[in-house]
């Protein structure tokens, strides 16, 4: 073989990003919205702090693959950790803050975190599984707020890094070693580990700044709303960094009146969001000027093309829908319209669920597992490979698992899909969650987005229930939006001349909320739950 003559040996790690943030981009901003007013600071500041984090976490005794859990919002102090945690050889652990108890305990011994950064406002939250976490040896707590519910033994984050000082000297660590983890939403069982090396990390951040993908830049300011502990809030901060786009961050004001001051008081470019959300700032916030954004990402979940056309017509603003997983960085496809439309219009594009990115290899598979044409008909189980893609999940005991999920090479969604010849991917379910009548598919997604077209609908979630005759049907689950009146017969002939006659749900069921998962995804499993009980309200249409 001709060997290259390149220097193959240099590491793609986050220490380049780090280093080069701070020195190219020293004067960008981080800004962190209080609730009453901002603290900003400046690239350069942010890397001093973080310089000054390690060496308090090696003061403590951290050292190279020590997993360090952050149990924080969306601010300045996680983004120290991000950069500190990954950069000095340790592993950046980040604790959905709105597991059960029973999970979060699970998450933190599993993944055998020995440090817990933790904002004092939400300390009650982690005080409930204190007694259950013997490994982990500090607690350091952050902010105002009341934090003795965690005992006895617990160290302030400025104080500790008061005594320090900038000048960290960061070791060389390998571009396959551990960077960060995070855990899968454990809708079933518990949740699984994803361990992100520093070289997928590095990758991912190439591609999120790509015009593949959303174009991150230094000429953009950021609004990061998806969480920081939802797989790297979509690797944005890392990226954002990498080129200097400013980032601003909302903590725990999430609400559509926070959210709209911010928009107004920060005018940022652009933003990444689960659907709910964006939902929220459209009916409860409406006269917000979203004029300095050039686009609104939104994954997470299915977006409905109610959403889409809204935000076009109200704000002359375009949502790109990107699709990703914990297992995968996350974003393997992103749904700008292409340049050749093909008789579609733009927003006929943006309700797909996007375009493969470079760098991620898809395919689609039956049953028996024969691979299926990209045609944009034949349906199979979407099954992903490529740099930012996990080959396992986390296994402290160094064991294969899950080989159901992993397999040739690839990484199986769990997505039933179609893909156009074009590279345009259409999720039609997840394959837990299609609906099989009479031997025909339906696709609970395309019922949801359909049914909240209706102008009274705000969030409709569809299960297949048992039918005798079929053996499953759909039940749909509506909420109204607030004053609107609509009844299940109306909702069902205002859906008969937009969906296939035998898709036609004969249950309906009008609900106050759909419960939804710690990441804002429609919880199904506790609607399906709530109807074997009997607990919902459920109307048969003849």
């Amino acid at each position: 073989m001709l060997q290259s003559t390149m220097q193959d040996d240099y590491q793609l790690t986050i220490k380049p990003i780090f280093q080069y943030g701070r020195q190219v981009h020293a004067n960008r901003k981080i800004i962190t919205f209080t609730g009453d007013g901002y603290i900003e600071s400046t690239f350069a500041q942010v890397a001093d702090r973080a310089d000054q984090l390690a060496a308090a976490l090696t003061r403590l005794g951290v050292q190279q693959g020590d997993r360090v859990g952050t149990f924080l919002w969306n601010n300045q102090t996680h983004l120290e950790a991000y950069l500190c945690i990954p950069t000095m050889g340790a592993v950046l652990h980040t604790l959905n803050i709105r597991l059960f108890p029973e999970q979060l305990a699970f998450v933190i011994n599993h993944a055998n975190d020995t440090v817990i950064i933790v904002d004092a406002s939400i300390a009650p939250l982690l005080a409930r599984v204190r007694d259950q976490i013997p490994n982990v040896r500090h607690i350091i707590v952050k902010g105002p707020g009341d934090a003795s519910s965690l005992g006895a033994g617990l160290l302030d984050y400025d104080e500790l890094l008061a005594a320090e000082q900038p000048g960290f000297d960061y070791p060389e660590v390998s571009e396959k070693s551990g960077a960060a983890m995070c855990y899968t939403s454990g809708t079933t069982g518990n949740p699984k580990g994803v361990m992100y090396s520093h070289r997928s990390t590095y990758m991912h951040s190439l591609i999120v700044t790509s015009t593949a993908n959303i174009a991150l830049s230094e000429r953009d300011r950021m609004l990061v709303v998806v969480p920081m502990f939802h797989a790297n809030a979509w690797g944005t901060p890392y990226a954002a960094w990498m080129v200097g786009a400013e980032l601003v961050f909302p903590q725990q004001y999430l609400q559509a009146a926070p959210i709209s001051r911010i928009i107004t008081d920060m005018r940022p470019t652009i933003t990444g969001a689960v659907p709910t959300v964006l939902n929220d700032l459209l009916h409860n916030a409406p006269d917000t000027d979203m004029s300095s954004f050039r686009l609104v990402m939104a994954g997470g979940s299915a977006v409905p093309r109610s959403l889409i056309d809204a935000y076009r017509n109200h704000w002359n603003l375009p949502i790109v829908q990107g699709w990703g997983m914990t297992e995968t960085s996350p974003v393997c496809a992103i749904g700008h319209p292409p340049a050749e439309m093909q008789g579609l219009e733009e927003n006929d594009w943006r309700v797909k669920t996007g375009r493969v990115l470079p760098g991620v290899e898809l395919r689609i598979t039956d049953d028996s597992g024969v691979v299926q044409p990209w045609d944009g008909e034949s349906l199979g189980e979407m099954e992903v490979r490529g740099s930012w893609v996990t080959a396992s999940y986390y296994d402290p005991d160094g064991n294969s698992n899950d080989p159901d999920k992993f397999h040739d090479g690839w990484l199986r969604t769990g997505d039933v899909a179609s893909v156009m010849p074009n590279g345009f991917v259409m999720i039609s379910d997840r394959a837990k969650d299609v609906i099989k009548s009479g031997g025909e598919w339906v696709s609970s997604v395309d019922l949801e987005n359909t049914i909240m077209g209706h102008p009274a609908v705000l969030e409709a979630a569809v299960i297949g229930v048992p039918d005798d005759r079929w053996d499953e049907r759909p039940l749909a689950c509506v909420v109204l939006k607030p004053g609107a009146e609509v009844t299940a017969e109306e909702l069902r002939e205002w859906l008969s001349e937009r969906t296939a006659k035998f898709w036609l749900p004969e249950r309906w069921s009008f609900v106050s909320e759909v419960p939804k998962t710690s990441v804002g995804k429609f919880d199904k499993k506790v609607l399906r739950a709530r109807n074997t009980a009997g607990e919902l309200d459920v109307e048969t249409i003849a």
